[in-house]
């Protein structure tokens, strides 16, 4: 079993569902329009069709009796499709407009305005090829793509775009930009209606977590929040050979190496894994930020770090010191990905290379990042509250491989989100440290630090071995608005 299903299923009836995998199902406009060969509608539509379902995509479409060859270039036939779309609203992640020739850039916006649907829109066009430019075959889809994005902006309708201007729905590159849609796609629709538990205060010593629920509740995003009083009421109640103590127990352990950690301690974790994932199912919310030091140590004994890395690992991202705004870059490179992310801290410059640093936690770190993963005593806690007070961190060399990185904040006196995204790699670069931690090379680096200190943003950063900013950027961007910044080692100021 792994750490996900075991957190899924280590209690019934308790157990929190897990983000889905379910397929993604987009809707699809075909364009056409008459005075040009209609037959490629057709075959348009077929093609598109199948580079969706070959990529496990479900499409939504009008068949080809609902309007001619399935195609929209009427008014009525856009109604007739945004009818289609609008019964379908709950399912569509996403609209792919395919043009197979110039299309009626009309009828397109027509049907997403009428469809109302406010998804992420990808445009893509068929590209002619130069042996069958005659009246009879010629596509003319680069020209109409511009008509047709034309239209859209006219309607105030945000919309995607293919890396090349036009690319055949067979192409490896189309492919390949319709991983990257679908990932805009999860992220938006993530975001949208998302819910956070703020489990406990903010630290006091940590004003850099400040951050505005009203700000957070106009984007659509709500923070349930939860007292470690009640916490520590609920683990009160549950006695150490309860069912789902004992699950959560053998998840634990199953999860990381606990060879040196009492078993007092270990049962404290159990029941505190089972009571915060009882009150995630209770208010439905789907990731969490946590209150980790030092009330737990110093009233409860243990630190939260190994439940929240298995949280993490699982797809319910955990940030911790009650970070809500680290937990939504967390959550928003996790939907990208579709991998664990990790919160760090942008902690140390490593020796005198510009363009590495350290980053760092106690930690939490899911288990995906490691090399190699133990349970051992918070080191730097211990100091204050005894070491006995402070097993269950996750300690270890984050590993080698490609890194996607996001912060987001509310900005309190502009009223609105702001953030920043690029890429880079953890490294395999010696160190010499306790906790979860690693080399980073960020091309740029010295310019990325210079806009986090300027702009006043915070010293956590969400992680993730993918290389999805692009996918980020855009989803929070285009479609949720967002002022979100994307580090380019290359690009002209900040």
């Amino acid at each position: 079993m792994s750490a996900m299903q075991a957190f899924a299923e280590f209690a019934p009836g308790r157990a929190m569902t897990q983000p889905s995998k379910t397929p993604m199902v987009l809707g699809v406009i075909v364009g056409n329009r008459g005075f040009f060969p209609d037959h490629l509608a057709r075959s348009g539509r077929q093609e598109i069709i199948s580079a969706l379902t070959a990529q496990g995509i479900k499409p939504i479409v009008l068949g080809e009796s609902d309007s001619k060859y399935g195609a929209v270039e009427t008014r009525q036939e856009a109604a007739r499709c945004a009818d289609l779309f609008r019964k379908h609203r709950e399912e569509i992640d996403g609209v792919v407009v395919t043009l197979p020739n110039f299309g009626d850039e009309r009828a397109i916006a027509e049907t997403l305005r009428m469809a109302d649907l406010h998804v992420p829109i990808f445009m893509q066009a068929t590209p002619d090829t130069p042996s069958k430019m005659t009246i009879r075959d010629r596509r003319d889809s680069f020209c109409g793509k511009m008509s047709a994005c034309n239209n859209l902006a006219q309607y105030g309708i945000p919309y995607s775009l293919t890396t090349l201007h036009t690319e055949a729905p067979t192409s490896q590159q189309f492919r390949d930009d319709l991983d990257w849609f679908q990932a805009v796609c999860r992220v938006v629709k993530g975001l949208k209606k998302l819910r956070i538990g703020a489990i406990g205060a903010r630290p006091a010593a940590f004003n850099t977590v400040r951050y505005s629920e009203k700000i957070l509740e106009s984007t659509g995003i709500s923070v349930e929040t939860w007292d470690l009083s009640e916490v520590m009421g609920r683990i009160e109640r549950l006695k150490d050979n309860d069912p789902a103590v004992v699950e959560m127990l053998k998840a634990i352990r199953s999860y990381v190496s606990t060879n040196s950690i009492p078993e007092a301690a270990l049962v404290k974790m159990a029941k505190l894994g089972v009571v915060i994932h009882g009150w995630m199912k209770e208010t439905e919310v789907t990731i969490s930020a946590v209150q980790c030091w030092t009330a737990l140590e110093e009233y409860f004994g243990v630190v939260p770090c190994t439940v929240m890395s298995m949280m993490s690992n699982s797809g319910l991202s955990s940030a911790c010191e009650t970070d809500v705004a680290g937990v939504i870059g967390m959550h928003a490179l996790q939907l990208a990905s579709q991998t664990p992310s990790a919160l760090l801290d942008w902690n140390n410059n490593y020796a005198d290379d510009p363009d590495k640093a350290v980053c760092f936690h106690c930690s939490n770190l899911p288990k995906h990042f490691f090399k190699d993963v133990r349970m051992d005593f918070q080191e730097i806690i211990a100091g204050t509250v005894g070491k006995e007070n402070t097993f269950g961190t996750c300690v270890g060399r984050v590993k080698s491989g490609p890194m996607s990185f996001a912060r987001f904040s509310t900005d309190d006196r502009q009223g609105k989100m702001r953030g920043y995204v690029g890429e880079g790699e953890f490294t395999d670069d010696p160190l010499e440290t306790f906790g979860g931690a690693g080399v980073v090379r960020i091309p740029g680096l010295q310019k990325l630090l210079r806009f986090i200190c300027e702009r006043g943003f915070e010293h956590h950063v969400a992680a993730n071995f993918s290389t999805v900013a692009s996918a980020v950027h855009e989803a929070t961007t285009r479609y949720l608005g967002w002022e979100v910044h994307w580090h380019k080692a290359d690009a002209q100021g900040c």
